[in-house]
């Protein structure tokens, strides 16, 4: 539990396989079903304030409360997972708070001296996020603010139904 944004929502892992890094996650940690998206369709994206045509392959899976997010950048635009890769990096790049306050907790982020690394919104409204660059003097530390809304909620309560029900078969599925 964070003093500052409550509890972790999701660890999200940058990789440069989406597939070998969902086939490790259900064969090596036994979580899952993923939950994969081919290709991301953000309303708006930007990087450092700056917009950016970001295009990414992302996978959603549940381990009990928490939601394990694999993302895999499909091009070289700016972005935070690019300077990330571009670091030498690979692996746990964020964790993610969610919200019902998204531009509050926002605002109070922004006040505290937070800089936003990059931040987009998925699925309409209700579906905002943004990442705080948090330096990189601690990769896997990044902090993303994630708008639960109408739309993000019914697909992580979704997410969690399956993954509570899942005897093994169908590991990877896509996510419309």
């Amino acid at each position: 539990m964070s003093r500052i944004f409550g509890k972790v929502q999701q660890n999200g892992y940058v990789v440069r396989d989406i597939h070998a890094a969902m086939d490790h996650w259900i064969n090596v940690m036994g979580v899952g079903p993923w939950f994969h998206i081919e290709e991301i369709r953000y309303d708006w994206y930007h990087h450092r304030g700056q917009p950016s045509p970001l295009r990414a392959t992302v996978a959603i899976a549940m381990c009990g409360d928490m939601q394990m997010e694999l993302t895999q950048p499909l091009n070289d635009a700016p972005s935070l997972y690019k300077d990330f890769f571009d670091a030498g990096l690979e692996g746990l790049h964020h964790i993610a708070f969610g919200t019902t306050t998204f531009e509050e907790t926002r605002g109070r982020a922004l006040a505290m001296g937070y800089t936003i690394g990059h931040e987009g919104c998925v699925g309409g409204p209700g579906g905002h996020f943004c990442f705080l660059d948090t330096g990189p003097e601690w990769p896997g530390t990044v902090i993303e603010l994630s708008e639960t809304g109408d739309y993000k909620k019914g697909v992580f309560e979704k997410l969690k139904a399956e993954a509570a029900a899942w005897d093994g078969s169908n590991p990877i599925r896509k996510l419309r």
